[in-house]
């Protein structure tokens, strides 16, 4: 797994990148694709831990702004 959020972001753009090239041989195309959706899970829990961290911080003071 990545180091960090900022390292599977930065891994995640430069497979996109070389996907898009249409220049992988498919195997290649396949592993990407696989890998892509290892970082993106990894990504998507990330953002859910630090979300929930929030909520627990603010403990449920969290109010809808009101544009007045």
């Amino acid at each position: 797994m990545p180091a960090s959020y900022e390292a599977a972001l930065e891994e995640l753009e430069q497979l996109i990148g070389r996907i898009e090239s249409g220049q992988l041989p498919l195997e290649q195309l396949l592993a990407g694709y696989e890998r892509g959706a290892q970082l993106l899970a990894f990504c998507r829990g990330k953002l859910e831990a630090v979300d929930n961290q929030i909520k627990v911080l603010d403990e449920g003071t969290l109010k809808p702004w009101n544009q007045e």
